[in-house]
């Protein structure tokens, strides 16, 4: 047993309980693996749906996690020269979709987006989910207030083309300073390009790619497809607290559910480059790195901003030296969920973390809870 390991989960614990104490809805999982001291734990509390006691194994919605595994999909589809990142997404996408999509200047610039505007949120598109429309409500208050709704990527797209506006035009990706905005309406167009490319929906793609090969087993999407191995029942949505049933919106964005080991098993193949032919396509994905401005509206108050980087499909995120001062904690590279989960691995220290309170309005959750993570693993030595 590594040195200080027995104090380490000692104060793991007492994390897990602070942060379910600090929450209303009284749930959460939080996963560590650090082999390299021989080291795991995972803490788990609250009910699953069917009112048994949350476990490691138990699934949950894994949110914008999502955006990390589709990414990787593209890159591996890019390697086998079934997608081009520079081609146009009106190359892939109908004009039912990209028509008017991105209106600026008095002109349509759809056509100038590529699919590496997408994955670096590059392309200016407004948030379906998030922006408000010029004296409306974000469609994120619509669907918490007035209840779940099935939405097809055609009335997704007409919401973006017709009540909302664009942020910035498409930006030259090769400048220095490409402005960058996180927009869910980017990656709802990369899962129909994949589909496009395939001619297959994402959740057959994805479990040809990625969940059979890689023996992720308890990994699905929602009311599209059963996982490889029977899972438990999962854990509760909620909202401040509050049950929040959306399964028909989950299912129109493609939303997957998965368990903490199943998504560190990801995480970690695809750092140590196991996930593609070309170990140059790693470097690719991960680079350039560019910073999210500071929130200066509502819908970005709600989304990843500063100090968080995005390359393609992937964060970065290290917590400044200001607030560290003595003990820097080193880079992890991931992805989160509006949900507060998270999906983080940290080189320096050969780290996996993952985990979820599986609450709506908890995005801020893994950027509070990663980096105590990981300082106390820095005890181990």
């Amino acid at each position: 047993m590594p040195k200080n390991a027995e104090l380490v989960r000692a104060l793991l614990d007492d994390v897990l309980h602070e942060l379910v104490k600090s929450r209303k809805g009284k749930q959460a999982i939080i996963a560590v693996d650090a082999p390299s001291h021989s080291f795991q734990w995972t803490g788990a509390t609250g009910e699953t749906k069917t009112g048994e006691p949350v476990v490691e194994s138990t699934p949950y919605f894994i949110a914008s996690i999502d955006k990390l595994y589709n990414a990787t999909i593209v890159m591996m589809l890019a390697e086998r020269g079934e997608l081009d990142i520079e081609q146009s997404i009106c190359h892939y996408l109908p004009e039912t979709v990209t028509r008017g999509l991105h209106r600026y200047g008095g002109r349509d610039r759809t056509a100038e987006i590529t699919l590496r505007h997408l994955l670096t949120h590059s392309s200016g598109l407004a948030d379906w989910f998030e922006d408000y429309p010029k004296g409306g409500s974000s469609l994120a208050e619509i669907v918490f207030e007035e209840g779940d709704r099935n939405l097809t990527i055609e009335e997704l797209a007409g919401h973006v083309r017709d009540r909302l506006r664009p942020h910035f035009p498409p930006q030259d990706v090769a400048g220095k300073r490409p402005k960058i905005r996180y927009s869910d309406t980017n990656f709802i167009l990369v899962s129909a390009i994949i589909e496009a490319a395939t001619a297959l929906p994402l959740h057959e793609v994805h479990a040809r790619m990625l969940y059979k090969p890689f023996h992720m087993c308890q990994t699905y999407f929602l009311d599209q497809s059963q996982p490889l191995a029977p899972a438990s029942s999962s854990m509760v949505l909620r909202a401040n607290g509050l049950p929040l049933h959306i399964p028909l919106l989950i299912q129109s964005v493609n939303g997957i559910y998965s368990t903490a080991p199943d998504m560190m098993k990801f995480i970690r193949r695809l750092m140590k480059g196991e996930l593609f032919a070309k170990p140059e396509t790693l470097a690719a994905m991960m680079s350039p790195w560019r910073r999210f401005g500071f929130p200066m509206d509502r819908a970005a108050l709600r989304s990843p901003n500063w100090p968080i980087e995005y390359a393609m499909g992937m964060m970065r995120f290290r917590v400044p030296r200001l607030f560290t001062p003595l003990v820097p904690i080193p880079a992890m590279f991931g992805h989160t969920g509006s949900t507060g989960c998270w999906l983080f691995y940290c080189p320096a220290m050969d780290v996996a973390t993952s985990g979820s309170v599986e609450d709506a309005a908890a995005g801020a959750v893994p950027f509070q809870v990663v980096p105590q993570i990981l300082r106390l693993l820095l005890r181990l030595g």
